[in-house]
């Protein structure tokens, strides 16, 4: 699975959030911005070059959506970016985000009791 560029995250966002769209109901997603038209198109094709998106064909127009779930990229690129960034260590991605004050004491919490949940 090829890492994408943040547009075409961005892009695959809205797919995920849309579940089908056309080029123009990608577009009107779309907050802040904006691509052309035809750039937003070459974008969504190159997504299907990389075996993301796949699409339904009406005549001369495409509905696509996405082959690649969600839940199967976060897995893939938070592991590259916790053996990355983290050393390969689950403990050191908390601690910075602890260090960082961007997870809360109560949210920690809910993680250890997921975690003994589990044994």
């Amino acid at each position: 699975m090829e890492k994408l560029t943040n547009k075409e995250e961005e892009i695959m966002h809205v797919l995920w959030k849309l579940k089908k769209a056309f080029v123009k109901d990608v577009l009107a997603a779309i907050k802040t911005d904006k691509p052309h038209y035809n750039t937003l198109s070459t974008i969504i094709r190159k997504l299907e070059e990389k075996g993301y998106v796949g699409y339904t064909a009406y005549g001369k127009t495409h509905q696509y959506f996405p082959i690649v779930s969600l839940e199967n990229y976060r897995k893939k690129f938070m592991n590259t970016a916790i053996n990355n960034y983290f050393n390969s260590s689950y403990k050191n991605m908390v601690s910075f985000f602890a260090k960082e004050e961007k997870i809360s004491v109560e949210e920690l919490k809910e993680i250890i009791a997921l975690i003994e949940q589990k044994k």
